[in-house]
């Protein structure tokens, strides 16, 4: 009985294995077929050529370090796949009962959103957008990825990168917000409808709390900053009606 049972076990795993590389196998036929298509190069220059498009020089550093926190701690110092961050993911929306964060890597959003129309469904476009992390990693340096992926997220409200959204919520510049305002800029693009300042302010708040403290937990501010920011007014001073 138990050697028929190992042999059913040995059957079905052999099932799952034979589905799973069939699946893998079409995720890089699709890979394959989106860079004949469009090479990673030609994709990022027509977010690089814009003229709204800022470079990471020109990115707030208590911005950079919000989005860190959050979205890939270890962006800067890992290439490719990262699976802490996938179960850490997991654990803190079991924990907090809602997506505060994702499981995917910068470099993983931007393929996704250059080439899988910003959704993954499955594991043959998961495959394919792990291929094209890859080439991305191999094409640009972090520095350059992490000013696309803050180029190219929506932070509601009409507000398209993080140019936008600096100088229509706040009247900045994208290198000189104040940690309060780089912190609930830093958490929108999470949920953009639910976020955006006009109509998500108390959200956005909440949100931006969470920020602060990821940010502190990984050493980028102090408790005293944690406070002082928590302080600080940052409803929207400019209201654009027309971007509704």
């Amino acid at each position: 009985m138990k050697r028929k049972l190992l042999s059913v076990v040995f059957v079905l795993l052999a099932m799952i294995l034979s589905c799973l590389g069939f699946l893998a196998y079409q995720g890089h036929v699709r890979y394959q077929r989106e860079i004949e298509r469009l090479s990673v190069k030609e994709a990022v220059g027509a977010y690089t050529s814009r003229e709204d498009y800022v470079p990471f020089d020109q990115i707030d550093e208590d911005f950079v370090n919000a989005v860190i926190s959050v979205e890939d701690k270890r962006f800067f110092s890992r290439k490719g796949y990262d699976l802490i961050a996938l179960i850490r993911a997991v654990l803190h929306n079991a924990r907090y009962g809602s997506m505060v964060e994702g499981g995917s890597t910068i470099s993983e959003q931007i393929a996704k959103n250059l080439y899988l129309d910003g959704y993954v469904d499955g594991l043959e476009e998961k495959t394919a957008e792990i291929f094209l992390m890859f080439d991305l990693e191999d094409a640009f340096s972090k520095e350059e990825l992490f000013a696309l992926y803050a180029n190219m997220n929506y932070y509601g409200d009409g507000f398209w990168g993080i140019k936008e959204a600096a100088e229509g919520y706040y009247g900045k510049r994208s290198d000189d917000l104040s940690l309060a305002q780089a912190a609930i800029l830093a958490g929108i693009p999470n949920a953009p409808a639910v976020y955006q300042l006009s109509d998500g302010f108390e959200d956005a708040k909440g949100r931006q709390t969470w920020v602060l403290q990821t940010m502190e937990n990984n050493g980028f501010i102090s408790k005293e900053e944690l406070d002082e920011a928590l302080k600080e007014d940052v409803h929207p001073i400019i209201k654009n009606e027309s971007r509704h």
